[in-house]
């Protein structure tokens, strides 16, 4: 059994880019964490809108089968305001309690502030003196915030690891689904059938029905 933690910036992060790499890794009987570092509401919704997002991410950790959700609230779209080390923190917090052998979050590059914070983080947290057993540590694109990056030298997600997700993309979708607030009508990156569209994208890269993207940035075989 293998130990997967996936550091997400937001409620539904954690699924965009690799809910059905995670419900592979659930359907191979891997235990498999997430922790989302903002609450995703305050910037945006009203009172009670954090709490709505809350149950959704429970609700869709139900539908994956993970073995548990962190929810650590930090200010929505405002983690450039909040110190590098107290993010880092209550990432490492969630790594030192998991101690994860694979880790997936964010590109770095993404046009989404927060995502870049959440992605250096995540590295600092997991640096090999403090995580020796973790084997893989990759990043995935967010479909509307990755391709929307600054067109410039090192803001381009380059894959080198693609994931097949035949057997598990409705898993994927049937989890977003909780997620009702964040979804939009296609061709939104972020409709249901745009998901499904972008998987069939990836694995027509790689001769397969469906698939999710990663770029690694360490592996250790």
């Amino acid at each position: 059994m293998t130990t997967v933690l996936v550091v997400a910036a937001h409620p539904d992060d954690e699924l965009l880019g690799a809910g059905g790499t995670l419900a592979r890794h659930v359907h191979c009987g891997d235990e498999v964490h997430a922790v989302v570092v903002a609450d995703g509401a305050t910037s945006r919704y009203g009172e009670g809108m954090a709490d709505v997002l809350a149950k959704s991410a429970q609700r869709a950790a139900d539908v994956l089968g993970l073995a548990s959700v962190d929810l650590l609230s930090l200010p929505d779209q405002k983690l450039d305001t909040v110190s590098v080390l107290e993010v880092t923190r209550a990432v490492e917090a969630v790594v030192a309690r998991v101690r994860p052998a694979v880790v997936y979050t964010h590109f770095p590059g993404d046009v989404n502030v927060d995502h870049g914070q959440v992605a250096r983080a995540a590295w600092t947290a997991c640096r090999p003196y403090v995580l020796p057993r973790l084997r893989r540590f990759a990043v995935f694109e967010t479909p509307s915030s990755t391709e929307w990056a600054w067109p410039l030298e090192g803001s381009t997600f380059a894959p080198t690891l693609f994931v097949d997700i035949t057997s598990t993309v409705d898993d994927k979708l049937d989890a977003m689904a909780c997620y009702e607030s964040e979804l939009r009508d296609y061709p939104h990156p972020r409709s249901l059938r745009a998901l499904r569209e972008r998987a069939a994208c990836w694995g027509s890269r790689v001769g397969r029905p469906a698939a999710e993207a990663f770029q690694v940035l360490r592996e250790v075989t």
